[in-house]
């Protein structure tokens, strides 16, 4: 080969490479974030120039693009937030993350917003509310912190059992027909002390979703409600620093990268130590002693610029010594203590196969045990009720924005239930035999998808379908007993791992909307719901010794139909939304006990409760006003939660198998609360509640045995309790809002309970001990008295802080 030859191939190779090297493409990603919170914002405008491309976020807030090796000029937009406009350098592929400040000077803590007024009238999906951290820290709790739960129940349709309560009730709904998920992560015992805190960790929770009407195919698994808590995601690129001291616990948080870009961490703790507190409140509880403690950790790994891994863990228990309340025949005891705890852990890897295409993988493992213990007298030894849940899930789901009006999802989703329904230990006592319940194995196998679709410029609907195949499997023994006397007459033995009984349901979801004008909007929608676990309890709220179990060849899964309608409308430029929805519910299966029922060490709990038959309905009216420096929102509910058995047996029956009223149901329910932002550094908060007595079973007539009047109950919740209504407020004084001071920090005042009602939490028979009792019986031939939690003003203090 020639020189001239080889100079010109050298030439050519070098043109190649320069010219390959000049159409290298990299790829820019941006995750777009709300200032101070770090909430993901979907649907936020990238534009890109020179090239005029760009595209929308999505719910994760993330943006990727394909670009060459240039110099760009990005802008980000999003509806209420300052735009924000940089330059880019593309020399290799990069992630840049873009906080937006929301254009008010301040932003508006507003309580509940139901997803902005003009999204909530342009979606089909009804019973929807959302709530974030910042929105939360504005209701007055009752020891002045931050609470999901107790924020909750000031929305239409939400309820307790009363203040001591571990739970919520949606529109009319038991306890447990209403599925907590703490990112994705089921939660079986929402609460610590009964109800006065909710075990999510305040300063982790990024958002709460809150579904009531047409549930998304994506959840199943219960037949009320899904309460969808988020954890937030710790995007940072620097230390931050932030926590709250209080009077009756403290906290602290903290978030950090730990490579730059690619891997992130926050973890945050509560403790609490209430042994002074619960005697304030009554003086029943003189002798109880309590503390609690929660946990959240959550990693954050970004390994290329399409994925996303993150793992969530959760731990939390609870210690509680309090005077004997629940007893076993043969134990000589004068406590009892509870020992309860939760650990979970989520692991979610979501892959972008571009803007619009996303495919997401959960796994969850989630166990639950709670624990009784028995100390008993005269010696150490201490005997022990232990029983649990273990939950593990797998959920695969395909997502796909098509375009501006069409998006749809599908997944598979498998659950596996092991329920451990009590063992007692007696340690090293002989006063009893030990018991041992064995294991219960469930499994459910899901297939859903889910459709919006815009027709026109007015009519939205959201169509969803979810199949459920439940198996039941061994090891498990099958009883029959006899008709007439009750008695086990014979059993079926099934091996670990055999087919025992499998339900198939399907689940079909429908939300529709019809914009009337550009600030009015028609909903309706329909559900239909199935669910395969259940708590069962004999008491107004559940006791740690409460039940959990799956449906079985004796135990039909419950279900329901829930219908709605309602209509929306913005007025004063959309700043102002007035709500109107009214549903009906049917039901089938709800548990419940039969008359005298005892549940604890019951091997064959079907001879011991009652499927019966339910309705609920009502009318919600609600006015939300988010911002201005007065805001807030009012509803009042008018419904009606009503069962009805179905026995053949007279025995068995309640009420004579005529509608009664649940423990749940409250005729008539006002909420209301107000913000008042009278300037950058002060902002005082009024909340007020006030409903129906809860039902309650009162004693139709009197048995004389010698001395001893033994009231007899005849029929169920025949009676109310005295109406329930509270005011609570709250002061918040916060430091100089100079946005590069390194330390903020505000004072949160609380009074829970401003004029000292006192809210009757339930009613008791007991034998009267002489005339001294009469202003606690108040004066009942029968012994009855109320119980009252919070008699006077609870005053709290809390201070809270952030350093970054």
């Amino acid at each position: 080969m020639t020189d001239k030859a080889q100079h010109l191939i050298a030439v050519i190779v070098l043109l190649l490479v320069g010219l390959i090297s000049n159409a290298q493409n990299y790829t820019l990603s941006l995750i777009v974030l709300t200032e101070g919170t770090d909430l993901p914002l979907d649907n936020a405008q990238i534009a890109i120039n020179p090239c005029s491309c760009g595209g929308v976020s999505n719910e994760a807030g993330r943006f990727s693009i394909e670009l060459p090796q240039g110099e760009y000029t990005l802008t980000v937009n999003y509806i209420g937030f300052a735009q924000e406009a940089f330059n880019v350098s593309l020399k290799e592929s990069k992630i840049i993350t873009v906080k937006l400040r929301p254009q008010e000077e301040q932003l508006s803590e507003v309580i509940v917003r139901a997803k902005q007024v003009l999204d909530n009238l342009e979606s089909p999906q009804m019973g929807a509310l959302e709530l974030n951290a910042q929105e939360l820290k504005k209701i007055p709790a009752a020891i002045g912190e931050f609470d999901v739960l107790r924020g909750m129940t000031l929305l239409a349709g939400v309820n307790n059992a009363g203040e001591l309560s571990n739970g919520l009730s949606v529109r009319g709904g038991s306890l447990d027909q209403n599925l907590l998920l703490y990112d994705y992560a089921p939660v079986f015992n929402p609460t610590h002390l009964f109800g006065l805190f909710s075990v999510f960790t305040p300063e982790a929770v990024s958002s709460v979703d809150l579904y009531r009407a047409n549930i998304p195919a994506r959840f199943g698994g219960r037949t009320t409600s899904v309460l969808d808590v988020k954890v937030k995601n710790p995007y940072t690129n620097k230390f931050k620093l932030s926590g709250g001291v209080g009077l009756v616990s403290s906290r602290l948080s903290m978030e950090t990268p730990l490579i730059q870009d690619k891997l992130m961490v926050s973890i945050g703790g509560r403790v609490g130590f209430t042994d002074f507190l619960l005697p304030l409140f009554s003086e029943r509880l003189k002798n109880t002693k309590a503390n609690f403690q929660d946990a959240t950790m959550k990693l954050l790994y970004l390994p290329s610029e399409k994925d996303q891994v993150s793992f969530t863990g959760f731990y939390t228990k609870d210690f509680y010594q309090l005077d004997l309340i629940t007893k076993i025949q043969n134990i000589n005891s004068e406590s009892n203590q509870y020992d309860f705890r939760t650990l979970n852990g989520t692991l979610n890897w979501t892959h972008s196969f571009n803007n619009d295409v996303n495919l997401r993988n959960i796994f969850v493992a989630s166990d639950y045990k709670p624990r009784t213990i028995f100390p008993e007298q005269g010696n150490d030894n201490d005997i022990e009720f232990v029983s649990g849940i273990n939950y593990l899930s797998f959920v695969s789901e395909l997502s796909n924005i098509v375009n501006d009006k069409v998006d749809y999802y599908g997944g598979v989703q498998v659950n596996k239930y092991t329920i451990q329904p009590g063992n007692l230990d007696p340690g090293n006592g002989n006063s009893i035999l030990p018991v041992d319940l064995g294991q219960e194995n469930s499994y459910v196998f899901a297939g859903y998808g889910n459709l919006n679709w815009l027709l026109g410029e007015r009519f939205k609907f959201s169509a969803g379908l979810r199949f459920n195949h439940f198996v039941f499997v061994g090891p498990y023994t099958q009883g029959y007993f006899n008709d007439i006397t009750g008695e086990l007459v014979g059993t079926t033995i099934f091996e670990k791992g055999a087919g025992v009984k499998t339900y198939n349901d399907l689940e079909p979801r429908l939300g529709l909307n019809y914009k009337v004008s550009e600030v009015t909007s028609i909903k309706a929608s329909y559900a239909r719901l199935n669910q395969y676990l259940q708590n069962v309890y004999n008491s107004t709220t559940p006791l740690p010794t409460s039940r959990w179990k799956t449906s079985d060849p004796n135990i039909v899964p419950q279900s329901s139909d829930a219908f709605g309608v309602g209509i929306y409308t913005g007025i004063e430029d959309n700043t102002i939304e007035l709500g109107l929805e009214g549903y009906y519910r049917t039901s089938d299966n709800n548990l419940t006990y039969k008359p005298g029922a005892d549940f604890f060490l019951q091997e064959y709990l079907e001879r011991d409760i009652v499927q019966a038959e339910g309705k609920a309905y009502g009318v919600e009216l609600s006015f939300r006003k988010p911002k201005g420096k007065f805001n807030g929102w009012f509803n009042y509910t008018w419904s009606r939660s009503l069962l009805k058995s179905q026995n053949e047996k007279l025995a068995d029956r309640i009420n004579n198998n005529q509608w009664y009223a649940s423990d749940f149901d409250r005729p008539h329910v006002f909420n209301g609360t107000v913000n008042f932002e009278g300037d950058p550094y002060n902002t005082w908060s009024f909340n007020f509640t006030a409903q129906t007595g809860r039902p309650y079973t009162a004693a139709n007539s009197v048995f004389k045995l010698e001395d001893l009047d033994i009231p007899i109950f005849l029929e169920r919740n025949n009676a109310r309790l005295r109406p329930y209504h509270r005011l609570d407020f709250s002061w918040k004084v916060s430091y100089s809002k100079k946005p590069n001071r390194k330390w903020k920090g505000d004072w949160i005042f609380t009074i829970y309970n401003v004029y000292g009602r006192r809210n009757p939490f339930n009613l008791y028979y007991t034998q009267r001990q002489g005339p001294e009792d009469a202003n606690v019986f108040l004066g009942s031939p029968l012994g009855s008295y109320e119980i009252s939690v919070l008699n006077s003003p609870l005053f709290a203090l809390t201070y809270n802080f952030v350093f970054e």
